[in-house]
């Protein structure tokens, strides 16, 4: 297994925290922000629903889910830019060594 330098791995794990805590500042502001600001908020309305009501029923579901891939997305972005090969990591898990 190849070695990562100390600080590529802090850089990395650095990077990743923060992306993590940006999409649960969101999820955050989604899920609970809209209901403590249900009553300003009720004047708008998405089909036809208050926007509080809309964010709790369906909206911050959708929220969470766009969420998800986005994660996903800037996961595989961040490992490629610091050389993570998610192929290489599988054969290994697998049992099927080869140096690198």
């Amino acid at each position: 297994m190849r070695k990562i330098d100390k600080e590529v791995a802090d850089a990395y794990y650095r990077k990743r925290v923060t992306h993590i805590v940006v999409y649960l500042t969101i999820w955050f502001v989604v899920s609970f922000g809209v209901v403590m600001f249900a009553e300003p908020l009720s004047k708008y309305t998405i089909n036809g629903m208050p926007f509080h009501y809309f964010m709790g029923a369906q909206g911050s579901l959708l929220v969470f889910v766009v969420l998800l891939f986005v994660n996903a997305v800037r996961s595989d972005q961040v490992d490629r830019e610091f050389g993570i090969d998610e192929e290489a990591n599988e054969r290994l898990g697998s049992g099927k060594a080869i140096d690198h």
